[in-house]
């Protein structure tokens, strides 16, 4: 479940596009010391608010007051409200590649829009659309991510098939050369030169992990979870940090970085489907294929991986699009909202605030598609967007873990007993995090890249300060 629930392999191809064999290093760092501290603390709120359920808000709130719970949930809804952002612009890609073959997005445009642009409105009328549809509680669509869960795990399974046919082919030989230990050290990306560059890619890795969260109410559905989560926990964490790292090095049997990733038409948004075309292209010419057949498995690559991504992605925009903003109205403080934002429709919906959140969404959509940036620096900010924005929540979720201690509230699960070296880890675990979101920001501005630094902090400072403003604004209605 813990594989299941935290792997992606669109983590793989975007820590080799940033850091190539280089990345390995910084999953390995992240996922000792973020992913493995953080399940154990997620599973002990999840122990001690196993009937609450206004998830990581109730978590907050019992541990660090009504406040700053609204103010941290708020700041994790903006992770899933970006999400959706950088969701319904990269759709298009993948419908790409689904069918050509290959991303053309790059070449599109219609009438006085070019590509970002247009690829923008698309973006706009789905999201759209996706909040009429699933207003009116039509969203059956979202069992097909079932299916796309699947279809992706088989399609991991033939890239490490492929991987490994291909570098025995090849008698050993990877495509992308391994020069001793700087390899795994120095990064090919001319971006990722500076040591405050370098260390921004932590954040990466942090995103790679994220979601962990979800995991908090396992440990009740256990057999003696005191002994079962931990040691299913240390296996899961394993497997997880060594398929990141597996895949990462196999991505290097096919894919040269300065032949293929390093190339203008690459970007953060199509870069999983540039490195399935050159699997398949690869494999076939290590088994000595015909040129023609060669292309055509890089195309059938394309379009599977395609395939999978495009399923699970609609199903989780039909889901997304009211599960998270549910769950915080619902979970928060009824009084704290306007009666439209907590009225459920006929169907369960909260159409109102789903509404709003949609045309959030598509006034950041077109913000950003509009904003003269080329399609690599495009996808580069709504990445920066996600990543930052997924982060930043667990400064609040890490942060409160002292002070949730302190409560002794009764449960089951209880692993940090020493509070001294919690104390301890909590300030490692938390300097890590924040020192990756502040050099991710940092970094575009010492480049004078203004528009992507902008972005990149937009979502956890806007919702923290909307959120600030808006509980204050409501608690004083209340106390009158």
């Amino acid at each position: 479940m813990i594989i299941s629930t935290i792997y992606g392999f669109g983590n793989v191809s975007i820590a080799y596009d940033q850091m190539a064999y280089a990345g390995m290093f910084w999953y390995i760092l992240a996922g000792v010391c973020f992913f493995f501290p953080c399940c154990l603390m997620m599973a002990e709120y999840g122990s001690a608010f196993k009937d609450a359920k206004g998830g990581i808000y109730s978590w907050l709130a019992g541990s660090i007051g009504e406040r700053l719970a609204f103010i941290g949930t708020f700041i994790w809804l903006a992770s899933w409200v970006l999400w959706l952002v950088s969701s319904a612009s990269r759709l298009w890609i993948t419908l790409s590649a689904l069918l050509f073959g290959h991303d053309t997005t790059q070449q599109w445009h219609f009438w006085i829009f070019n590509s970002n642009q247009l690829i923008g409105i698309l973006a706009i009328l789905f999201v759209l659309l996706v909040t009429l549809l699933s207003s009116q509680g039509i969203n059956g669509i979202t069992k097909i991510s079932s299916f796309g869960g699947a279809f992706m795990i088989g399609m991991n399974a033939i890239f490490i098939i492929a991987s490994l046919v291909t570098i025995i082919a090849n008698k050993g030989v990877t495509a992308q050369p391994i020069h001793g230990i700087s390899s795994f050290i120095e990064s090919p990306n001319p971006a990722f030169k500076t040591p405050i560059a370098i260390i921004s890619f932590v954040v990466y890795a942090i995103f790679a992990y994220g979601g962990m969260e979800n995991l908090g109410g396992v440990t009740d559905s256990m057999k003696n979870p005191a002994k079962t989560f931990p040691r299913g926990l240390v296996i899961g964490s394993l497997l997880t940090i060594g398929s990141y790292v597996l895949m990462i090095l196999m991505t290097g049997f096919s894919v040269n970085y300065n032949h293929v990733i390093a190339k203008s038409s690459v970007n953060l948004g199509n870069v999983t489907y540039v490195v399935f075309n050159q699997l398949g292209y690869q494999l076939g010419v290590s088994l000595g294929l015909s040129h023609a057949t060669n292309i055509f498995l890089g195309v059938l690559f394309t379009r599977m991986i395609a395939l999978a991504g495009l399923m699970g992605m609609l199903g989780a925009m039909f889901l997304l699009v009211y599960s998270p903003i549910k769950s915080f109205i619902m979970g928060a403080n009824p009084e704290l909202w306007p009666k439209k934002i907590v009225t459920l429709n006929k169907h369960g919906m909260p159409a109102y605030a789903m509404w709003i959140q949609a045309i959030f969404v598509s006034c950041i959509i077109f913000l950003v598609a509009f904003g003269g940036s080329a399609a690599a620096s495009f996808y580069q900010i709504l990445t920066d967007m996600v990543n930052v924005s997924t982060c930043a929540p667990y400064i609040f979720l890490v942060g409160a873990f002292p002070f949730f201690q302190k409560k002794d509230i009764p449960h089951d699960f209880v692993v940090f007993k020493n509070h001294f070296w919690t104390n301890v880890l909590v300030i490692f675990v938390e300097i890590i995090i924040c020192l990756g979101i502040i050099f991710t920001c940092i970094q575009p501005i010492i480049e004078h890249d203004f528009q992507t630094a902008f972005w990149t902090a937009f979502g956890p400072v806007f919702f923290g300060i909307v959120a600030w403003i808006f509980y204050n604004h409501a608690s004083k209605k209340i106390t009158k």
